[in-house]
């Protein structure tokens, strides 16, 4: 497939081609990001966990229960329309601009999704639980990046995720699991993975929970040997529980969740096999059915 714009793909970008963080897929790069899906799929729903897709719009509302705009308000990606009052304007101006001016549009309610965990916490809201529970969800998401990267920094990406919601215990378990299987499936396809704690902030930034993340770190990632971080497991403790009522045996519910970025994972594959992505896809396939 020909590539229209060489300076804004990656180096193994035969198979794709991305412009302003957007990537558009080729076969070989969409037939590997569904091997890739339908592996970490069967990991999750073998150890039970129930498949749900959640809307594609968080209310700003919502998150702001989370802490989100302490957090990561340079990850937002607000959703809006254009102001009724000023639809005749931009009828008129359309010839004469490529954007929209803020002073159109009207204030958002709404921002898109940057990571899938978020509906399935915001859908469990105010409900309770004595034993596990295990999802699985996968979302299109979007981060309003400083820079991006190719297939390893995107604006809009893939992300499958396995959430646990129980108890402390339960959720430590899943993550020991998961960090396992990611390091299996990694050295079994001939890919280096380096766990490192993630720098990310998640909890409030002066709350008492900020220096528990110091001490014992939230988030690990799963490093490619070009730094390209391509899974994480993360360990919310009870925020979520605390903060959307969620519950577990009677008490505030512990959570965890595993991520996949799709893409991260075809970037890194399509390096390793020197851009054959149909090899990548054979050994996908190959190891993914014994992981």
């Amino acid at each position: 497939m020909p590539v229209t714009d060489p300076a804004a793909t990656d180096k193994t970008g035969t198979a794709w081609s991305v412009r302003d963080g957007l990537a558009t897929l080729d076969e070989p790069a969409v037939l590997l990001k569904g091997a890739l899906d339908a592996v970490f799929t069967r990991w999750a729903t073998e150890d039970g966990a129930r498949q749900q897709s959640y809307p594609p719009l968080l209310r700003a509302e919502d998150l702001r229960t989370l802490d989100y705009f302490q957090n990561f308000p340079h990850l937002g990606n607000p959703v809006t329309r254009i102001r009724p009052d000023r639809l005749a304007d931009r009828v008129a101006a359309l010839p004469e601009t490529a954007t929209l001016p803020a002073v159109d549009l009207a204030d958002a309610s709404h921002l898109l999704p940057s990571a899938a965990c978020y509906g399935c916490f915001l859908h469990l809201s105010g409900t309770s639980a004595d034993s596990p529970v295990l999802i699985t969800t996968v979302a299109q998401c979007y981060r309003n990046e400083d820079h991006h990267d190719g297939l390893r920094r995107l604006w809009a990406f893939t992300m499958r995720e396995i959430v646990c919601v129980g108890s402390a215990e339960a959720v430590r378990a899943h993550l020991d699991r998961y960090r396992e299987r990611i390091l299996a499936f990694g050295t079994a396809l001939g890919l280096t993975l380096d766990r490192q704690p993630a720098t990310d902030p998640f909890f409030e930034k002066d709350g008492s929970r900020t220096l528990m993340q110091m001490l014992a770190p939230v988030k690990d990632e799963y490093l490619h040997t070009d730094g390209t971080a391509v899974a994480s497991t993360n360990n919310h403790r009870n925020f979520f529980g605390e903060r959307r009522a969620i519950s577990h045996a009677g008490r505030p519910a512990f959570t965890g969740c595993v991520a996949f970025g799709l893409e991260r994972w075809t970037h890194a594959l399509g390096d390793l096999f020197d851009g054959d992505l149909a090899a990548a896809h054979r050994a996908v396939r190959r190891w993914g059915e014994r992981s």
